[in-house]
């Protein structure tokens, strides 16, 4: 981590047009010290060469990796500091906050007139643990299967920010516990006084806009607030495609409760 940070290297990556930014628009602007305050502006790292096996899929995808330049500034002044101070194993316990999305393409989007789009808020009970509480991980799956059998293939947009839809990891595991009390999986939040649903699509639309520019594609979703979001964004010319995947006995109730919040699931996809 500290070689990333370390200005020579950051020099290096940007001559080699591997570390970039963008603003909220998709276009590329200057990597500078300064961060304009009406605008988020993100850093993106990549392309990195990925051989993978999700699900399914045994493939090769570019990999970038993004993140917020203010926040990433904030972890470059923590590890200077630490440096100064010559306590740089402290690092890692004191820089967990940043979050770093993905960018996974797969073949070649530009040549295909709708490439697929997946954003996916990433899950780690579903996505890594196979937890089939919820249906994160299969849906991750199919989504690779999906894209990389797409004429042209798309875009997979991994969101590591998103933990319990925003509410994180420790906040997701008192869910669980109230859920196995009775509670549906947005009750559960309410109990503990957050929002059903705090994520934020906006770093995910400025992504998509880098590579796709607004342009057709099919987005991989039944959540209409993802809809809105990324049309809010200034996103228009997208159609949602319906994507379910990993139905079980065990996540059925789960999925009801999306289904009546209002995603676009019928009694015939989790029946």
């Amino acid at each position: 981590m500290f070689t990333y940070l370390d200005s020579k290297i950051r020099e290096h990556l940007v001559k080699q047009g591997k570390l970039i930014r963008v603003g909220s628009d998709g276009q590329r602007v200057e990597i500078s010290d300064q961060i304009p305050a009406d605008d988020v502006q993100i850093n993106i790292l990549g392309p990195i060469l990925m051989p993978i096996q999700l699900g399914n899929v045994h493939s090769q995808v570019q990999w970038y990796a993004s993140v917020r330049a203010e926040e990433l500034s904030s972890v470059m002044q923590l590890a200077d500091d630490l440096r100064d101070k010559d306590d740089s194993a402290q690092f890692a316990n004191k820089a967990t906050a940043m979050a770093v999305n993905s960018v996974l393409v797969f073949g070649e989007p530009s040549t295909s007139s709708k490439p697929m789009v997946r954003v996916h808020s990433n899950c780690l009970t579903g996505d890594v643990f196979g937890s089939e509480r919820c249906e994160c991980g299969p849906q991750l799956e199919r989504a690779a299967e999906r894209i990389s059998a797409h004429p042209g293939g798309g875009l997979l947009v991994y969101m590591a920010g998103h933990e319990g839809r925003g509410i994180g990891l420790w906040a997701k595991a008192a869910t669980y516990l109230l859920q196995d009390e009775g509670e549906d999986t947005y009750q559960a939040n309410e109990s503990l006084g957050l929002p059903i649903d705090s994520r934020d699509f906006s770093d995910a639309a400025s992504l998509i806009k880098y590579f796709l520019g607004n342009n057709p594609f099919q987005l991989l979703t039944n959540n209409p607030k993802k809809i809105a979001a990324l049309q809010t964004a200034g996103l228009d010319q997208f159609k949602a495609e319906k994507h379910v995947a990993g139905v079980t006995e065990t996540n059925r109730r789960y999925l009801k409760a999306k289904k009546d919040r209002g995603h676009t699931l019928g009694l015939d996809d989790i029946s």
